[in-house]
């Protein structure tokens, strides 16, 4: 190995590495997987391999208003829900191979001993900031609203069933606040606004520092992808965050005068990876400061896109306005993968759950794993498919890595009944290939320290291909009779190859590392101990009985997972057409008589940049021109509807969509597919006309 990757190892003391916790409302998918937990786990069982002290932490976020929310649908209590799925996650995660040292949950009391601990030497350092507001309130259940409970129409694109912080039908972030004719989820009612008091963290204080830390600091060692977006908020300059809510389910506020208060989950729930490794130490009789508050270690958060601001902005500025903790060395999120062309929906069920691929595809775990790690979305959105799944696994797996493992340990039975023959003299072509064995651990290594799994596992299987080649251009089944010591050589170096695959493939392909070993006759080896191949596999060693490593998947076992998504989407496509949403409640003539409805014609129209559903309008309402946004791009291309009639709500105040100033609205209908269409008089009605 190079100087320099020796010296690199050898950095860090230990190693404390994140991955994001599972939200415990639903079971995990191969999105999940992919975007977190493939790439974690083999970077924790890399870094395992070569001796270093290393602390995985997982664990269940368990709070907030989703939880809530499934537990009021279902009549349950958020124990019941987070119970069920903590445990289903857990035990998903250990039959897959996620090598996590701790698996803890957010509910668990040391978990919220320590959050409440965090809050409080903020709060006692005066690093909170105490404010009154106004907040939706529902008055019939006499409780405060959060986003998730309030539903209305979205100012941007009239979505009628936009929530209080997201629109899901244009994408655009809200405030609850921005929502036209809100109303409560709990009740149906419209809420009131009604003063309630919270603590905030104030990150403005803080992007000095993370300005220092991220932006020069982290330039050129961060992924594109997430310097991009740290680098986006930064530069829009930070605003006060609150860290408490309004909820009777999560981590109460440890503050005289807060009750009927929880810390915010984004709050709480990063904290959960500091009380799971308390749990470690106390449960292994180790100290766990060293892993958060020592210099000598490093700190790696495995996360989603969309969690970057959280663990790049926001748990930062907590740990530093703590004051004892480091900050991550680095936070390698992945984009989102697809599956089969179309984004992963869990209320669509439109997923492949690990849960029942484990029932599925029993023994299996490798060629998921492979796959996963294969498509990895590394730096933009990729696609799953069972084609690509099958085709990896037949094509690569069984045909490269598989037959080349069984061709060389039943060649070994037969010529020398499993017993490692000699190394003869070797030929040019043999100190080449054993030349080129002995870089792969660096290069490999080198790929897993910069975070580049697909690369990595890319030239894993460049190894197996090496040995099969080597077999195949070699024949030894051809010389054995005529050259019996050249053949000897051969068997040597394909059995050395064999040893090698199986340390360097246990990070990624575990299973397979151990049924390698078993076949081999070994015990599992460190990855160091690749460096000279000539001491992998000695002579005179016994191998045990070969087997194989990897099953042809048939295309009819493709065909019924396909039949199963082609279901799904029959499925979300022919349900129930659902029930019309019920009348508001009756409003006043004079209610009515001070909304300023007109006949209008559209005279222009042309697409936002950078919007998938927005078109901007340009109004002839016979009194003025104006331009208004509407969010029909969807279903209407802007020269199919110039010279168009609508209905104009005329009085309705001036807003800035995406830097364009939209007056009024367009009143559309919608169909219970979501589906908009134009109201318009029956005959030409001039503009400005009335509608009374």
């Amino acid at each position: 190995m190079s100087e320099s990757f020796q010296k690199s190892k050898k950095e860090f003391r230990r190693y404390t590495v994140t991955s994001a916790l599972p939200y415990a409302n639903g079971p995990v998918h191969i999105g999940h997987l992919a975007g977190v937990y493939v790439p974690s786990d083999i970077y924790a069982r890399y870094l395992r391999s070569r001796g270093r002290d290393v602390l995985f932490i997982g664990g269940s976020d368990e709070h907030g208003v989703p939880i809530t929310i499934k537990a009021r649908k279902e009549n349950v209590t958020p124990q019941d829900v987070v119970d069920k799925y903590h445990y289903m996650i857990k035990d998903s995660f250990e039959k897959f191979g996620i090598s996590f040292d701790v698996y803890s949950r957010t509910s668990a009391a040391i978990h919220h001993e320590t959050a409440s601990t965090f809050f409080k030497k903020l709060f006692d350092e005066g690093k909170l900031q105490e404010k009154e507001n106004e907040q939706f309130y529902d008055e019939e259940n006499k409780q405060f609203l959060a986003d998730r409970y309030i539903t209305g129409t979205c100012p941007h694109c009239s979505y009628e069933k936009a929530y209080g912080d997201q629109c899901e039908n244009c994408g655009t972030s809200l405030s609850a606040t921005d929502l036209i004719n809100p109303k409560s989820v709990l009740s149906g009612n419209k809420p009131v606004m009604k003063r309630t008091k919270h603590w905030y963290l104030p990150l403005q204080d803080y992007e000095p520092m993370l300005r220092k830390w991220i932006l020069e600091g982290h330039k050129n060692d961060w992924k594109s992808n997430v310097y991009g977006q740290c680098k986006s908020w930064i530069d829009q300059g930070l605003q006060p965050r609150a860290v408490t809510r309004d909820l009777d389910w999560g981590v109460k506020v440890p503050l005289e005068g807060a009750e009927g208060k929880v810390l915010y989950v984004w709050f709480d729930a990063p904290i959960g990876y500091i009380s799971a490794t308390r749990e470690w130490g106390e449960e292994n009789n180790r100290e766990w400061e060293p892993y958060w508050k020592s210099k000598d270690s490093k700190l790696v958060h495995f996360i989603g896109k969309d969690n970057i601001v959280f663990h790049c902005i926001i748990f930062p500025s907590m740990l530093h306005a703590e004051g004892s903790y480091i900050l991550p060395d680095n936070v390698p999120a992945n984009e989102f993968l697809n599956l089969e062309g179309d984004k992963i929906s869990t209320s669509r069920n439109w997923a492949v759950w690990l849960h029942e691929y484990l029932e599925e595809f029993p023994g299996q775990q490798d060629v998921l794993r492979y796959v996963l790690c294969a498509a990895a979305p590394e730096t933009k959105d990729n696609d799953f498919t069972w084609k690509d799944f099958q085709a990896r696994n037949n094509s690569e797996l069984l045909a490269i890595y598989g037959n080349f493992v069984n061709r060389t340990l039943v060649l070994t039975h037969k010529y020398y009944d499993g017993k490692v023959p000699a190394r003869g003299q070797l030929t040019a072509t043999d100190k080449d290939t054993v030349s080129q064995i002995s870089r792969y651990p660096e290069i490999i290594a080198n790929s897993l320290e910069n975070y580049r799994f697909r690369e990595a596992l890319s030239e894993l299987m460049n190894l197996a291909r090496l040995g099969n080649k080597y077999l195949t251009d070699n024949e030894p089944w051809k010389i054995f009779k005529t050259s019996p010591e050249r053949v000897e050589t051969i068997m040597n170096i394909s059995l050395q190859i064999c040893t090698s695959l199986a340390i360097l493939s246990e990070p990624f392909l575990p299973f397979t590392a151990q049924k390698l070993n078993n076949m081999l006759g070994i015990e599992p080896m460190m990855w160091d101990d690749t460096g000279s191949i000539e001491n992998l596999m000695p002579e005179g060693h016994m191998i045990n009985k070969p087997g194989f490593l990897f099953s042809k998947i048939e295309d009819e076992t493709i065909q019924q997972q396909i039949d199963k998504l082609i279901n799904t989407r029959k499925l979300n496509e022919d349900k129930d057409i659902p029930e019309n949403e019920p009348f508001k409640k009756d409003i006043g003539f004079d209610d009515f008589l001070n909304m300023d409805l007109r006949i209008a014609t559209i005279t222009g129209a042309e697409k936002v940049a950078k919007t998938k559903k927005l078109l901007k309008l340009t109004l002839d309402t016979g009194n003025d021109t104006r331009t208004v946004v509407s969010g029909i791009a969807e279903f209407y291309q802007p020269d199919q509807i110039i010279g168009k009639q609508v209905v104009l709500l005329a009085n309705l105040q001036p807003k800035v969509i995406r830097g364009i100033e939209s007056h009024g609205m367009i009143l559309m209908a919608a169909n219970n597919k979501g589906e908009l269409a134009f109201l318009h008089p029956d005959k030409v009605i001039n503009n400005g006309g009335l509608i009374s």
